[in-house]
């Protein structure tokens, strides 16, 4: 069985900052396309940040960029993302994501997701 699992979330002071982790299990996806979306309370999931099978190509949105840097371990079928200047509008749930292609994994209908880990930024 396919599974993605997301760790690392929390509470957090503004300023702070936080590293997720999603472990793959079931299969190998070296050969695929990683990426992080959050959805906060009330809003729709929004893309967060992708990277390649190789991790030598990245995708960030503009609200993270500078403060997200995602990248993966394809030893350990595991992608992170290391998120520093943390605002209280990063408060969200954060899922991961796999695909075969950078334009899928980042669009709605990627074919693998985790169940999520919550973060929680404090003024």
């Amino acid at each position: 069985q396919v599974q993605l699992v997301e760790s690392g979330g929390g509470l957090v002071q503004a300023g702070g900052s936080l590293r997720l982790s999603c472990a793959a299990s079931g299969r190998t996806f070296s050969s695929y396309a990683r990426a992080w979306f959050r959805q906060a309370p009330g809003k729709e999931r929004e893309f967060v940040a992708a990277i390649s099978w190789s991790g030598s190509n990245t995708n960030y949105a503009d609200s993270v960029k500078g403060r997200f840097t995602i990248s993966r371990d394809n030893a350990k079928n595991t992608v992170y993302l290391q998120m520093n200047s943390l605002k209280p509008e990063d408060t969200a749930v954060y899922y991961c994501a796999a695909d075969n292609s950078m334009s899928r994994v980042a669009g709605p209908n990627s074919r693998y997701w985790g169940q999520g880990t919550q973060v929680t930024v404090s003024s």
